[in-house]
């Protein structure tokens, strides 16, 4: 099997997206949008990111056999995705209700479908794709029991573990500690650090050490229109900031961020470069509609 730069273990969702011009409170109706539906989901979304960048890039991920899961395979293999770990059946497919405001800004609600059925056991028989990669990715939008499968099983085949707590969950502590980079952003640092409330409410130069000092070797925190903060193992951390950029929507946008980064620091650059390059992606990804959609190549990062 030829390798991967990246194979990503994670979730596949179709997003249905409808456009509001406030979104509602509790008990209220607002009108909006025609309904878009877009492939998306953290998961395929990394892989897109990747691929579209110009990465050897693999997906396992388990959709329904029906319409949205048709979408999502004919959409990764139309962006170079390699999908024989993507698997078919046991639930629906995934999928994520997302209202977008005039600002750009997001809700979302996911019903995780068929993501809540990949296992560790299609974990442990994908031991040859796990193998083939240099890094892989995982997201919190499948059960926690299959990513500390995808964890010890990336980590005994040699490759690098790029973890996303996304959405954010009690983590064990073989799993922060197995993580060679560990990306949050400010939501998921703080729920991280929630038992050390110093650090919590303190910096995200702050909020690093204390993640680090939890086991994993590196840190990225996010920090949306400002950029990221890259800290290393060695007490080293540097703020990135954005180019300046005019939002459209943001939907999608870290997972951009996570794959470029997964991918450029598993090729060999320097963490702070690696976050430089994801910081360019995630810019380019907010200045268009939708998720994987949005996903600049190469050349257009270059360019912006």
């Amino acid at each position: 099997m030829h390798g991967y730069d990246l194979l990503v273990v994670g979730s596949a969702n179709a997003d249905l997206v409808v456009a509001v011009e406030r979104r509602p409170a509790a008990g209220e109706t607002v009108l909006g949008s025609d309904l878009a539906t877009h492939p998306g989901g953290k998961g395929a979304n990394q892989a897109v990111a990747a691929a579209r960048l110009g990465a050897a890039t693999g997906l396992l991920a388990r959709v329904g056999d029906d319409a949205h899961g048709r979408l999502l395979l004919d959409t990764q293999r139309a962006c170079g995705v390699d999908t024989r770990g993507v698997l078919i059946g046991a639930a629906p497919t995934g999928v994520a209700l997302i209202t977008v405001d005039p600002s750009g800004d997001n809700s979302i609600v996911v019903s995780p479908g068929a993501n809540a059925r990949l296992t560790p056991d299609d974990v442990r028989a994908a031991g040859e794709l796990m193998a083939a990669a240099k890094v892989v990715s995982l997201q919190l939008e499948i059960p926690l029991e299959t990513v500390a499968e995808a964890v010890t099983t990336a980590g005994r085949a040699g490759a690098k573990v790029v973890l996303n707590p996304s959405p954010p969950a009690p983590l064990p502590v073989e799993v922060l500690a197995a993580c060679d980079l560990l990306v949050v952003n400010e939501h998921e640092a703080r729920y991280l650090l929630r038992d050390a409330p110093a650090a919590a409410e303190g910096t995200p130069e702050a909020w690093a050490k204390a993640l680090l000092a939890r086991g994993p070797r590196s840190v990225v925190v996010t920090l949306g229109a400002a950029g990221a903060l890259a800290a290393t193992g060695d007490g080293t951390a540097v703020r990135i900031p954005s180019p300046r950029v005019r939002a459209v929507d943001t939907t999608g946008a870290g997972d951009a961020f996570t794959g470029a980064l997964a991918w450029r620091w598993g090729a060999g650059d320097e963490l702070t470069e690696a976050v430089r390059f994801a910081v360019r992606v995630g810019a380019t990804a907010v200045t268009r509609p939708g998720a994987q959609q949005s996903y600049p190549t190469a050349a257009e990062v270059a360019a912006l």
